[in-house]
């Protein structure tokens, strides 16, 4: 089913072209949020988990191996990078508050755009839905035009999925057959098929000289749950090559409180089936087989969407004027730490893909060359992909290095495996913040950059608490960056997660506010993960830094999967206290210097 009316009304609107500024036109921008997607791609060191499209996008532009959420769940996270500002000041830490009604009138990212004469336009899911954007996804601020959702979407939480017993069911894994599921589509090919149509209108409506720049959101559902996909996706990775995660037990020294029981894949009724006690588990072995399966496979088939959207730019002329953004709003645990979804502080859930196309910056454009030819993974990798283990970690400490070619040694090995990575693409191990797009895409679209937020920002709509982090980019571009001209950027980044019990309890994925009773402040630095638990005041949104009820302390170093809490150690007794200070002075002394 495509949206063409829909899609024909919003580019009759785009025909009202109008001239921009002296100084040129305006970049377009192609946003790209994708939901619930941990790095676990092929650009990131994931060597087996096909994504042609996205690594392609990562080889023209500039990759950002440590770029942290604000928190770790789709509402409170979107809305943290839409705003550019954080949890405690946008006081969303559920799904059930509007920003401008419980925090302040901030301006939004697109608002931003929009305000500056930009035509800016929602497809899929950008804003989460419902209460947290006020039913509308925040128009008519945001948006030129009301977002567009796809119509498939509303059966994420009914029986289509085929079962062994012939029946219907709401499973958890969910492969399906495209053409026999409802309207004939799923949602990620709506919304695909939406922002596709939307580009081509775009390039015949506004054939002027100066036209007017848009920015265009594109938001993917997938990979989260359900992991219902095309089924001929699960071809790509057999379940004999599938690994369990690499530290798949409950960390020994772990605070209870730091941990969630997954609460929302439990109420699949594959996973019921499993009768898996509570809270602790374990999922049985080949569960969790079959979710990492269906997670990979999830995973490729919104890199095929992807590349659907990119190639249509690229055929439309306009790779060359687009800035292009790809980001994951969270992580997802697959099976690290005994854990199956986001809900926490840990890495895994915490960091995310972040990847910028800057034509003429990061990449230069050929005139008559494809810059995103679509790539389509079922045709590159017909056969199946190698027998390797899919839980390697990628290295992340060459500043400066370009993305190597994939390499496999098993004999008979799919195209894919040679063709995945090109050899091309920069890469920076800055701590960034997802906070930080906001002025960043700002300042290299030439708008006005929001000023740093005052301590008490709810009267001011513009402000931002992230940082620009366009010297980062021009740094790692420059023809000088194997001298590493920027010395130093942010010194830490920072995370945060509500929990309404010390023990997890049936609220505890995703307490609502007035159940708030702690709130987990986590710090980032180059070499560790420091994070205080303590008590919150819901009603105030203050938290009390004199009643700690747990620590974590993670050294990077030698613990990249952070299975070892040593915050306890009489060792680290004082690096504990050093990096408990600099946690409670805060994000603001953490900025790069001006």
């Amino acid at each position: 089913m495509r949206a063409t009316t829909a899609t024909v009304a919003i580019c009759l609107l785009f025909v009202q072209c109008f001239a921009v500024s002296k100084d040129g036109e305006s970049p377009n921008v192609l946003f790209l949020v994708i939901d619930d997607l941990r790095p676990a791609l092929g650009c990131y060191g994931y060597q087996n988990v096909v994504t042609p499209n996205i690594d392609q996008l990562a080889a023209k532009g500039i990759k950002f191996n440590n770029a942290f959420v604000q928190q770790a769940v789709c509402g409170p996270s979107r809305t943290s990078f839409l705003t550019g500002r954080r949890p405690d000041t946008t006081r969303l830490y559920d799904f059930y508050s509007y920003w401008r009604t419980a925090a302040g009138n901030f301006t939004t990212l697109p608002q931003h755009f929009k305000e500056a004469g930009y035509f800016t336009a929602s497809v899929g899911k950008v804003f989460h839905p419902g209460i947290a954007s006020n039913f509308s996804d925040d128009a008519p601020y945001s948006w030129s035009v009301p977002a567009y959702h796809p119509p498939t979407q509303k059966y994420k939480m009914k029986k289509v999925c085929p079962g062994p017993d012939g029946q219907l069911h709401m499973n958890l894994v969910c492969p399906v057959e495209v053409k026999s599921q409802p309207l004939g589509s799923l949602p990620d090919i709506q919304s695909a098929d939406f922002a596709v149509e939307f580009l081509q209108n775009v390039s015949a409506s506004c054939q002027e000289s100066q036209k007017q720049p848009f920015f265009l959101a594109v938001g993917f559902h997938k990979p989260h749950i359900p992991f219902k996909y095309p089924k001929e996706f699960q071809d790509l990775y057999p379940l004999s090559n599938i690994h369990l995660a690499p530290d798949p037990s409950l960390p020994p020294d772990l605070p209870t409180i730091a941990w969630n029981p997954f609460t929302d894949i439990r109420k699949r009724e594959d996973v019921q089936a499993l009768n898996i006690s509570f809270p602790y588990g374990p999922v049985p072995r080949q569960f969790q087989l079959l979710m990492r399966q269906g997670y990979y496979a999830a995973t490729s088939y919104t890199d095929s969407q992807v590349g659907r959207v990119l190639a249509a730019l690229d055929e439309q002329g306009l790779a060359s004027s687009t800035i292009v953004v790809l980001v994951g709003d969270h992580g997802w645990s697959l099976g690290e730490h005994q854990e199956w979804a986001k809900y926490s502080n840990f890495e895994v859930a915490t960091r995310v893909p972040l990847i910028l196309y800057v034509p003429g910056v990061t990449h230069q454009p050929v005139r008559k060359d494809s810059t995103f030819p679509y790539v389509d993974v079922l045709d590159l990798c017909s056969d199946k992909i190698s027998n390797h283990d899919i839980v390697n970690v990628p290295s992340r400490k060459n500043e400066n290095a370009v993305v190597q070619k994939n390499s496999c040694n098993k004999a008979g090995s799919p195209p894919c495996c040679s063709q995945t990575l090109p050899e091309e693409g920069y890469e920076s191990n800055a701590l960034v913040e997802l906070v930080d797009i906001f002025p960043t895409l700002a300042e290299m679209a030439n708008l006005k950059i929001p000023p740093l937020c005052p301590t008490d920002s709810s009267k001011v709509e513009l402000c931002t608490e992230g940082r620009s982090f366009v010297p980062v980019i021009l740094n790692v571009t420059s023809d000088t960056r194997s001298q590493n001209t920027l010395t130093s950027w942010k010194s830490a980044v920072f995370s945060q997660y509500p929990r309404p019990s010390q023990k997890p309890q049936i609220n505890s994925d995703l307490p609502r506010l007035k159940d708030i009773q702690y709130m987990g402040y986590s710090m980032r630095t180059e070499k560790y993960r420091y994070t205080e638990w303590v008590t919150f005041k819901p009603k105030t949104f203050k938290p009390d830094f004199d009643r700690v009820a747990a620590r974590e302390l993670y050294l990077h170093d030698s613990d990249d999967l952070e299975d070892h809490n040593v915050a306890g150690k009489s060792e680290y007794r004082h690096l504990v206290q050093q990096l408990s200070q600099q946690l409670r002075k805060g994000w603001r002394n953490a900025l790069p210097s001006e």
